[in-house]
């Protein structure tokens, strides 16, 4: 069984109303993106892979990186996660795990407690709260919307699939804005 770890990096940041894209801007000494693309680099991955789009990140993305250019990023979250499936199916990959590039308090360990987790379909869990990173199975990738800019939340939040949730340290926030990167920064 091999599994990827994925980065959702494709969206334009439309709330961000900074003079560069939010993923390349500044943030404790390194570029945002840099936060999200490192988190995965300790746990035991077979592949990991970044979906971009809308901004140039390749000088950024670490050399064991995979690139996957979302074309139809404009279409929203759901169509770069049916770009991670897709490239996914392409490389016979079992499952994913499924992060955000503007979640920068994400750390290593709850990569790795996703991934470890027995279970099709698995969940980090923030004070309660289900939230990415997040482990799926190549039997419910059909369960992924196709369009919209709601990313996995269906998924995660279901009541009747059999998902696992895995208490984790770190903060899921993202970084939406100047104002929320200044809170943190």
């Amino acid at each position: 069984m091999t599994i990827g770890a994925v980065i959702l990096a494709a969206g334009s940041g439309s709330r961000w109303e900074g003079p560069d894209h939010k993923l390349v801007h500044p943030f404790r000494g390194k570029p945002l993106i840099s936060w999200s693309l490192e988190a995965p680099l300790e746990a035991d991955f077979d592949e990991f892979i970044v979906i971009t789009g809308s901004a140039n990140l390749t000088s950024l993305i670490p050399e064991k990186y995979t690139e996957v250019h979302n074309p139809d990023w404009e279409l929203g979250q759901a169509s770069s996660l049916k770009s991670a499936v897709n490239y996914a199916e392409s490389m016979n990959h079992e499952s994913l795990v499924i992060g955000l590039g503007d979640t920068p308090f994400v750390n290593s360990e709850s990569w790795n407690q996703v991934l470890q987790q027995p279970g099709k379909l698995v969940c980090a869990s923030y004070e309660g709260k289900r939230r990415p990173p997040f482990k799926i199975h190549k039997d419910f990738w059909q369960e992924l919307p196709t369009t919209g800019d709601q990313g996995a939340r269906n998924v995660l939040n279901s009541t009747t699939l059999p998902v696992v949730e895995v208490s984790c340290g770190g903060w899921p926030d993202d970084i939406d804005t100047v104002e929320d990167l200044k809170k943190w920064n």
